[in-house]
């Protein structure tokens, strides 16, 4: 029985929403002490969740419960967002979806890696299954080579992209400096003078770009008096209780964010950076950052889908995780930025916007972080760098969200899933490596040709 389920078509889709954290931590807590179902058992389809009219009492995810980010709950959620929250359309416009080229390989499924401080070697159809993959798509020299869909997805959804956000809002960012409309030496306060006396009042734009503000500013969901949770009850889209006396959106928290430590200094992944430059992008190009999204991408890749953003309650889009979209456009997205800004025979942005993600941040500053599975690493443009020997970077969200781009190997493999563990330690062992052999396989595979 295949591992997962495949789709080949001859011809021609950290972090979660803010206002689901508190429920991802317990639903991580809590798998912590029990045994947690395999990727097989944990399926949507196979519990039946939200199936039937009306689905059984039991099955129906929705509001006003708030467990529907708790495993496997999650791995529905994952691709019916906007069912449960309100969201902000990505437009893709009115144009012809332009196609993608298929190659189909399905000798892919065998390629063999060993996984970080493994001893025994896993094939890459095994590891599919091992890190709850939804979807997963590989281009090749351009061409899809690969793409298999499980559990929530299928080629006409769409699915949370968590942490890949921040790297589209972090791309947005770097098109803007590198087109000169947007000056990365300048201080977030002279662009929003509501910040001034915050903690952002003082840092620049570059280091908001590279995570190495001084903010006081915790996501440890394990210390209730962390500011996580001020930042969550703010950016919740969700009626207040009637004692709240808070902020109540990304703008009026950020205002109140104080300072710890000097900017510049250490890289300190917090989801709040993003959130600044989306509003620094929208403060600088009078559009949101879902509106720019549309207008820079979306509209002009030839995109199949629409995309959509959860947003706050003043209709807000979440820049730092809100994003929702189909497998194929995000590989779209991928392949153009592989390309240094090229697709469809037109330059869409400049070539240095790439160029600055891929050359990557402030080395010492990221090893301070200490990332076990990143060593060399950096963080630019809100992609991280791996600075290994093909020169890959990424894209990363929480539960396994990614976009891995191998310039070497002209390669990219963008990945939906919905692991129940959030950090992505629990799946770079087995993805890092498998990425990579799968890299020098289709290298070789080229070569021969």
């Amino acid at each position: 029985m295949p591992l997962i389920r495949c789709r080949f078509i001859a011809v021609f889709t950290f972090v979660i929403p803010v206002v689901l954290l508190s429920w991802a931590v317990s639903a991580n807590a809590q798998q912590a002490s029990t045994q947690v179902l395999s990727a097989e058992d944990s399926d949507p389809n196979r519990l039946g969740w939200m199936q039937g009219f009306p689905p059984a009492p039991e099955r129906v995810i929705g509001q006003p419960d708030s467990n529907y980010f708790s495993f496997p709950k999650m791995r529905w959620t994952v691709c019916h967002f906007r069912e449960l929250l309100p969201t902000k359309q990505v437009s893709r416009g009115l144009g012809a979806p332009v196609p993608l080229t298929y190659a189909l390989d399905d000798a892919i499924n065998d390629v063999t890696f060993t996984p970080i401080d493994g001893s025994e070697s896993m094939s890459w159809q095994a590891s599919l299954n091992e890190n709850y993959t939804d979807g997963l798509l590989i281009l090749h020299q351009g061409q899809v080579v690969y793409e298999v869909y499980s559990g929530c997805l299928d080629e006409t959804g769409q699915h949370g992209a968590m942490s890949v956000t921040k790297s589209m809002t972090g791309l947005l960012g770097e098109i803007l400096v590198a087109e000169g409309v947007l000056n990365e030496q300048v201080l977030v306060g002279d662009i929003l003078p509501e910040l001034a006396d915050s903690a952002f009042g003082n840092a620049t734009v570059k280091q908001l770009l590279e995570m190495t503000t001084g903010l006081a500013y915790s996501e440890d969901y394990s210390d209730p008096n962390a500011e996580i949770w001020a930042y969550n009850a703010a950016a919740s889209p969700l009626p207040k209780p009637d004692d709240y006396t808070g902020p109540r959106t990304y703008y009026e928290y950020l205002a109140t964010v104080q300072p710890q430590g000097e900017h510049g200094q250490v890289f300190g992944y917090k989801t709040i950076n993003t959130d600044a430059l989306g509003w620094v992008i929208a403060r600088t190009t009078g559009e949101s950052v879902a509106s720019l999204l549309s207008s820079r991408l979306w509209q002009r890749l030839g995109m199949e889908q629409d995309g959509y953003f959860t947003v706050d309650s003043i209709g807000t889009p979440f820049a730092g995780g809100g994003l929702s979209a189909g497998l194929r456009d995000m590989a779209r997205v991928g392949q153009l930025v592989l390309n240094e800004g090229r697709m469809n025979g037109e330059q869409l942005f400049p070539a240095a916007a790439v160029e600055r993600i891929r050359q990557g941040g402030d080395r010492q500053a990221f090893a301070a972080a200490d990332y076990r599975y990143l060593p060399g690493g950096s963080y630019r443009g809100m992609w991280w760098s791996l600075h290994n020997e093909h020169g890959a970077f990424a894209a990363r969200g929480v539960h396994g969200q990614t976009i891995y781009i191998d310039p070497t190997a002209e390669m990219v493999i963008v990945r939906f899933a919905s692991h129940p563990m959030a950090g992505n330690a629990a799946n770079d062992p087995t993805s890092l490596p498998a990425y990579q052999a799968v890299a020098e396989y289709l290298m070789e595979k080229a070569a021969k040709r």
